[in-house]
């Protein structure tokens, strides 16, 4: 038995499976981003959260933790605070009372789902953003600095831009478009300015509060707004020089033709998806894009059984895959 936890900013998945490819039990709990939650405990906060989940999940799969052959946990912010890895390392111990478990961050959870842990690269983009790809047994990560000044492309980024036009749209700087509209209809401003309200002292400047705009921003490109539209392409296209940084720090030559995969619900937008492929295949550089194989939270237990020295065979991994209800932009947060 093997479980998978894909941890998010928003949200954390936990998927158990066994070695004939069937899924047993899964679930979801609450964000594991513990820079977010130091009021409530930091490191505490995902030990908490992990014990939801493992709970649920081994209860209803009717089994105890000890009986888990080993588990992988995809932990966002996993790595960045070199003073917090120990504490996030002993965590799930904690939990699952032995240590047949490893942990890293959460993007080597959307890899080794959308590519099956193949050679190449996966770009996340949920909450946050970072691309993590391998070659030859090497790891690369690239992006993911934190929403202050990084994570291009992810649900935050585009949020806070579209924050950015609202703002300018309402003072005159640019022409009013849909997104306004949807904006204070949603927030249910009574005025303009009580966004700042909202966003600032209601919410506190919370990544995930401000990254749930993100879908307002996409029906306001439906809906005709070309400000908001050019935001998610601006969004495609940097995810995309995301890729061709890892591809190079890999060392791919140039005429190799990379895999590259994709997760994070920023990708549910088919405009964000429509430019970054564009990206993609303008440059020199060749690339062979896929559609996920697995979300990241099963490619996380897939990882788990791979550590453990009995990675799924062929006909198991047919079956995961027969049976998996995986969309194209299904998967966690993505968060970095």
């Amino acid at each position: 038995m093997f479980l998978g936890v894909d941890g998010g900013g928003t949200k954390t998945a936990f998927c158990l499976i066994d070695s004939t490819g069937t899924i047993r039990a899964r679930t979801l709990g609450e964000g594991a981003y513990y820079f977010a939650d130091n009021a409530t405990g930091g490191v505490d906060h995902v030990v908490q959260v992990l014990e939801q989940g493992i709970r649920a999940v081994t209860e209803t799969a009717d089994i105890t933790p000890a009986d888990i052959d080993h588990a992988f946990l995809g932990l966002p912010g996993y790595g960045e605070v070199p003073g917090d890895i120990a504490a996030l390392d002993a965590a799930p111990g904690r939990v699952l009372g032995h240590q047949r478990y490893a942990s890293d961050n959460d993007m080597i959870c959307g890899w080794a789902g959308s590519l099956g842990a193949a050679d190449g690269i996966n770009v996340i983009s949920g909450t946050g953003s970072m691309t993590y790809g391998e070659r030859q047994g090497r790891g690369v990560r690239t992006g993911g600095w934190s929403e202050l000044f990084s994570d291009e492309g992810s649900a935050y980024w585009i949020a806070a831009r579209a924050l950015n036009l609202f703002s300018r749209m309402s003072d005159g700087r640019l022409p009013e478009g849909p997104f306004a509209k949807l904006l204070r209809r949603h927030l249910k401003l009574t005025s303009d300015l009580e966004v700042i309200d909202v966003v600032l002292k209601r919410w506190q400047g919370h990544r995930g509060e401000i990254a749930s705009l993100t879908p307002l921003v996409v029906e306001a490109a439906r809906a005709g707004d070309t400000q908001a539209d050019a935001v998610l392409a601006e969004a495609g296209g940097e995810l995309a020089l995301l890729v061709d940084s890892a591809r190079r720090r890999l060392g791919f030559t140039p005429d190799e033709t990379v895999l590259v995969s994709y997760s994070g619900g920023v990708f549910r937008s088919p405009r964000v998806l429509d430019a970054f492929t564009t990206a993609l295949q303008s440059g020199a550089a060749r690339y062979e894009l896929r559609h996920p194989l697995f979300e990241p939270v099963v490619g996380a237990a897939l990882y788990a059984a791979r550590l453990a020295g009995t990675p799924l065979g062929v006909d198991a991994l047919a079956a995961l895959r027969s049976s998996s209800d995986l969309t194209p932009t299904e998967s966690s947060d993505g968060d970095a």
